[in-house]
């Protein structure tokens, strides 16, 4: 299996733990994978009672494709700072995405996730542009008036 940047599985022998992170715009995840029934926190709030469905529904995507037998053999712990709530959402998208595929070891996983959004495991590089001295925006200018 080729290398997956951003996932790394740390113990192989008593109980295999996978550790990856995924970042969108200033958001960063990190998710601990291990051996379990099916939990998924986010910042120690079960997935479940996260209150923007719209991002929970997000989050759960990897879970979904991946289908049950998977999502209900690991437990997953994700930390997840910076940024507002959607693009938290897809940095945790993200960093579970890379950290199942990474766990199971299976291309046709990774490659579930790639015809269905490449942005799940490649990542997004797009940054807000900073905002230019005497404007009020990043392009707004001043209006000109000829009269």
């Amino acid at each position: 299996m080729p290398r997956l940047l951003g996932a790394y599985v740390q113990a192989e022998k008593p109980i295999r733990i996978v550790i990856s992170s995924g970042r969108r715009k200033t958001s960063i995840a990190r998710a601990v994978i291990k051996p379990g029934k099916g939990r998924v926190w986010i910042n120690g709030v079960p997935i479940e009672i996260w209150p923007i469905e719209m991002a929970r529904w997000k989050m759960m995507e990897p879970l979904l494709l991946a289908g049950q037998d998977i999502a209900n053999s690991v437990d997953i712990r994700v930390t997840v700072k910076g940024g507002g709530y959607m693009s938290q959402a897809d940095a945790v998208r993200m960093a579970i995405a890379r950290g199942l595929v990474a766990y199971t070891g299976s291309e046709e996983l990774r490659k579930i996730y790639e015809e269905y959004d490449r942005s799940m495991l490649a990542g997004d590089p797009r940054q807000t542009e900073p905002e230019k001295p005497m404007r009020r925006s990043a392009r707004r200018r001043w209006q000109k008036s000829y009269r």
